[in-house]
């Protein structure tokens, strides 16, 4: 069972909304079952319920143990625009590894994407909950590339052949890492963002080169 994020009142821990309702009805929780329960500030609860209904699930906290599963380094993933089931990979599984955000955006050889920003969020949701994250990563957009790198302080272009290794670069510490799209980046795209990496040799499809990206961008800081 994931873990939950909830409302701390004293002793009591209290979830509402779409995750009570996921509790008593998916789930199917019952009173004075233990589940889960995420404090952003730290800890990891163990709650025994005593109220299941749709509208609000609360119990008793029984145990607490410190819980720091935010890395330090904050690493947003910006992608262009993917076809859903790649892209929604790429948000769900790069939460669970530990992605601080999302900028989705159009680059110059991207299809045309409708924007589900909402659904977006709620996948960022689940898998947090479903990693035991402290925090949900935000998803923004759809944006233009320029206005990714425009807002990004340190941003970072994985392209494949690059003579820099993304695996030997642990500075910046926080950092954009922009994932093409299935197209791959246009000469102008290149041209704009200096600072390029690589993931070694192989040609890989734009969701694998999120993951693993961020995978070594945060082995390469020590935060995996």
């Amino acid at each position: 069972m994931p873990s939950f994020f909830a409302q701390r009142e004293g002793g009591r821990a209290v979830i509402t909304g779409g995750d009570a309702r996921h509790l008593a009805r998916s789930l199917r929780a019952r009173v004075g079952e233990e589940i889960q329960v995420v404090d952003p500030a730290g800890s990891l609860l163990t709650v025994r319920l005593d109220r299941v209904s749709v509208e609000r699930v609360e119990g008793v906290i029984v145990a607490e143990h410190e819980h720091r599963p935010e890395p330090e380094a904050r690493i947003t993933v910006a992608i262009a625009q993917l076809p859903a089931p790649a892209l929604e990979l790429v948000l769900s599984r790069c939460t669970e590894i530990g992605a601080f955000a999302f900028r989705i955006f159009s680059a110059d050889r991207s299809v045309a994407r409708g924007a589900k920003l909402e659904r977006w969020n709620t996948i960022c949701r689940e898998a947090a909950m479903l990693a035991g994250r402290a925090r949900v990563p935000e998803v923004a957009g759809p944006s233009t590339f320029d206005e990714v790198v425009a807002q990004s302080e340190h941003p970072l272009m994985l392209v494949r052949g690059a003579p820099a290794a993304l695996a030997g670069m642990a500075e910046p510490q926080d950092l954009t890492l922009l994932v093409g799209p299935e197209g791959g980046w246009s000469e102008r795209e290149l041209a704009t963002v200096p600072l390029q990496a690589g993931l070694g040799p192989r040609n890989l499809r734009a969701d694998t080169a999120a993951l693993v990206g961020l995978a070594v961008a945060l082995a390469a800081r020590r935060e995996i």
